[in-house]
């Protein structure tokens, strides 16, 4: 069955529970959240709604001003060139996400794309307002476009928007497990040396405000990347022949090489707190926890700790949840007894 793109309203439909399907299945265009197929959805709902916040609620940036002018050219770099690929992620996906609900067929699932989507939004203004605040008008300038004058970041973002382009340009299922695969690697590993490096600036004092505003995206990021997971995993049992575990693996990998040299570019040796070594460490670390998000065993057997973990209290303001999602996604994702209402 080839990919075909949602109707608006389609009155003919059959999109019962007994015969929907997550992707290729009939969608009367309803949005009938009393009917729920895949349980998890509830819960993972109730903590998207339930994580909202908006920037301008974040305070001292003003200080964060102040304290920019004072950090060394190192720092400085590295928050200019890390903001810029952070705001490209979420401006992607913002753009992107409409693009694979589209062919998504289980109204619940796409309720949360949608709520997805809403929050790239917000973390794009998110940068925004922290750009707006802290750098000169000319600086801000030079960090939205500073993959004009940087090759690294520059192939760092045109692979990842080719992956999703590949979908837009043929709808086949290895170019749609492709994309599905890619959102899951972008929003489980691309952020996450970004975060740390302004977790360790806060650590040392500097930049607090960033980094509250961070905590708040990197919550709705984890969030993000159970979502893929599970919709990853519902893949595998209802469309078996398009799952592809060799293929995650050698994405994977291709991940972490590229997150690894991006990271030594504009990272390297030269900010207090992060090596070369621990970027790597932390990477790898990272890359076997999404997988075993998907019942894949670690490719990194050698990088099993976390090299920040003097971080990890000032990581989370929200680590019930957090921890729920970075660590218990396949036990919700079975999880039978959330039915009824989707209120609070």
């Amino acid at each position: 069955m080839n990919f075909q793109k949602n109707k608006i309203f389609n009155p003919a439909a059959d999109d019962s529970i007994s015969k929907r399907t997550i992707i290729k299945g009939e969608s009367t265009g309803l949005f009938n959240l009393g009917e729920v197929k895949y349980s998890w959805t509830k819960q993972m709902y109730q903590v998207m709604v339930g994580n909202f916040w908006v920037p301008e609620k974040v305070s001292g940036l003003t200080d964060d001003g102040a304290q920019y002018k004072n950090l060394t050219d190192n720092e400085k770099r590295a928050y200019k060139g890390i903001i810029s690929f952070l705001t490209f992620l979420d401006s992607i996906q913002t753009v992107n996400l409409p693009n694979l609900s589209d062919f998504v067929t289980s109204s619940d699932v796409n309720l949360l794309l949608s709520i997805q989507s809403f929050q790239e939004a917000i973390h794009s203004q998110s940068y925004t307002t922290i750009l707006e605040t802290v750098v000169s008008a000319t600086e801000r300038h030079e960090i939205y476009y500073y993959w004009r004058d940087d090759e690294v970041l520059l192939n760092r973002n045109k692979y990842i928007g080719q992956i999703y382009q590949d979908f837009l340009d043929e709808q086949s299922d290895r170019n749609f497990f492709r994309a599905l695969i890619g959102n899951f690697l972008l929003e489980g590993l691309y952020f996450y040396n970004g975060f740390a490096f302004f977790d360790t600036l806060a650590y040392n004092s500097k930049m607090i405000a960033t980094s509250r505003m961070i905590n708040y995206i990197r919550r709705d990021e984890l969030t993000h990347v159970a979502l893929f997971a599970n919709i990853i995993r519902e893949i595998k049992k209802e469309f078996p022949e398009m799952y592809d575990e060799s293929l995650i693996i050698k994405m994977t990998k291709a991940a972490v090489e590229q997150e690894i040299k991006w990271s030594h570019h504009i990272l390297g040796n030269t900010v207090p707190g992060i090596t070369k070594n621990s970027t790597e460490m932390y990477t790898k670390y990272l890359a076997n926890i999404r997988l075993n998000m998907l019942g894949i065993a670690p490719i990194y057997p050698d990088n099993k700790e976390n090299p920040y973990l003097h971080l990890q209290k000032m990581q989370d303001n929200n680590s019930e949840k957090t921890n729920f999602f970075e660590s218990t996604v396949v036990n919700y994702t079975q999880a039978s007894s959330m039915k009824g209402s989707w209120d609070f």
